[in-house]
């Protein structure tokens, strides 16, 4: 099937173009808000030839698992057809509709919707999470391995380039993070970026002077200073300055909004977020790395063994609810403090289970004749070894039931072995044998940390494999 018949079915099976209102990728899923859940064929839907699984967590927001890179295919599909992506669409219709539609969706966990609007928030950032954390992995390994070669003419090129890579995301993130954010929140993105980009710049230092918050002999410990609060205080201002912006410019006259609005709201915007925002933000960041630090730093290997398998194996259920999404503010602390994301390595062992899991369920499928899903596997499975995980999540384990928890315990296993290694990354997001790029910044320096890595994934591997073989049996498998 083409990616335009893959489209135009699943557009079918949620009720037809008129039923959607936007439909944006992330890394595997093809993300549609409707207006009707009622119209929408979820059985159908589930049945398509590309369609991996779906997630249906929240009231009118429907996402679709169909692969990376295809995903962003049919997203682009669908904007050929005139279906705006979220960031793009303007709010319409009778407003009882959209009432009723923001009702329902309210009706989740108010916790689960936070940490979701943070995941909406840095899913656009991704790519750029993965190239500058790769470039930080890779450049890490060309020091290392060729440290004789450093005044070679082709060594500065080659580690400046992969630097420059690095530092122009990691420099910006709170700027990023601020412009995504009041996409998210119906803002102005550019005054959202030129928040967060204000909270590093030096002025804030001078400020916090006067003020008599900043601390001279451990700047790094002052209650206000450039960067204190990081992205968590991007995302927090940001949130408020929408507020502002909405209610200046509901009485601002259209000829004078588009000098005044934006004026106003960044001057009335900075004062409480510099001295209030920022403060308390920080406070949250540093309790942040204080937990890390107690449980993936410790300097008890057993505590740190311990906090290791109950991530990697707590892990897939927090992607199936969607409580994922929250630690992106733990990684993001952990990378703006120390360099490096440590509770990382541990989690992306979750997906290595899966896949002792999978191959687990593929034998048995041999032997009762399950060609479906031996097919459904065959596909999943390498997306899965590379670090892409959903397809198996939604398309294999979590259907079953069974083989969903059999491979969060054999994942744990892994888990708690790169947490005692202490095995850290560049970034987030890389898993499976693609991580292995990211997985530099351990204590043992970049080539053994990768290699701890690699051992932590044939320990799931084998793990996944055992609990699902042992806990699965061939007549679960012929009826699934």
């Amino acid at each position: 099937m083409t990616i335009e018949q893959l489209v135009d079915k699943i557009l079918e099976n949620v009720g037809g173009k008129a039923n959607v209102i936007t439909a944006t990728n992330c890394m595997t899923r093809l993300r549609i808000n409707v207006k009707d859940d009622g119209a929408v064929n979820e059985e159908s839907l589930k049945g398509l030839e590309g369609v991996m699984g779906i997630v249906h967590d929240r009231a009118n927001y429907w996402e679709v698992v169909v692969g990376p890179g295809k995903c962003r295919k049919c997203a682009d599909r669908c904007k050929d057809l005139g279906i705006p992506a979220a960031a793009d669409a303007t709010v319409g219709g009778d407003w009882k509709e959209n009432k009723a539609a923001i009702k329902a969706g309210q009706k989740q966990s108010k916790l689960k919707e936070m940490l979701k609007t943070f995941g909406d928030i840095f899913v656009p950032l991704i790519p750029g999470v993965i190239a500058a954390g790769l470039c930080a992995g890779i450049n890490t390994l060309i020091q290392q391995v060729f440290k004789t070669s450093a005044e070679a003419g082709w060594y500065i090129i080659v580690t400046s380039l992969l630097g420059l890579i690095n530092t122009a995301f990691m420099t910006y993130l709170t700027a990023w993070a601020g412009y995504r954010a009041a996409e998210k929140f119906g803002g102005t993105p550019i005054l959202g970026g030129m928040l967060g980009m204000i909270t590093t710049l030096g002025g804030i230092d001078a400020i916090s002077k006067v003020v008599h918050l900043y601390n001279e002999t451990q700047p790094l410990d002052a209650i206000l200073r450039a960067g204190r609060g990081g992205v968590l205080a991007a995302v927090i201002g940001v949130w408020f300055m929408c507020k502002i912006e909405r209610a200046i410019r509901s009485k601002m006259p259209d000829s004078l909004d588009i000098v005044f609005t934006p004026l106003l709201t960044l001057i009335i915007t900075l004062v409480p977020y510099i001295l209030i925002v920022m403060p308390i933000t920080g406070l949250i960041s540093t309790a942040l790395v204080k937990l890390v630090g107690a449980v993936a730093l410790s300097e008890s290997a057993i505590v740190r063994a311990i906090s290791g398998y109950l991530g990697a194996a707590l892990f897939l259920p927090m992607v199936a609810m969607g409580m994922h999404h929250g630690l992106v503010a733990l990684y993001t602390v952990q990378l703006e403090t120390f360099g490096a994301v440590f509770l990382y390595p541990a989690l992306a062992m979750a997906g290595a289970g899966q896949v002792g899991a999978a191959l687990a369920i593929y034998l048995k499928c041999k032997k009762c004749g399950n060609k479906r899903l031996q097919s459904v596997i065959g596909g999943a499975l390498p997306a899965g070894i590379l670090g892409v995980g959903e397809p198996l999540i939604y398309g294999v384990t979590l259907p079953m039931g069974k083989p969903f928890l059999t491979a969060g315990l054999g994942a744990g296993f892994g888990g708690a072995f790169v947490n005692f290694m202490q095995v850290a990354s560049t970034t987030w997001g890389p898993s499976g044998l693609l991580g292995c790029f990211v997985m530099t910044a351990g204590k043992g320096g970049a080539a053994l940390s990768v290699a701890w890595f690699v051992v932590g994934l044939v320990i799931s591997y084998i793990m996944g494999f055992i609990f699902t073989n042992a806990m699965v049996k061939v007549e679960d498998v012929a009826n699934a």
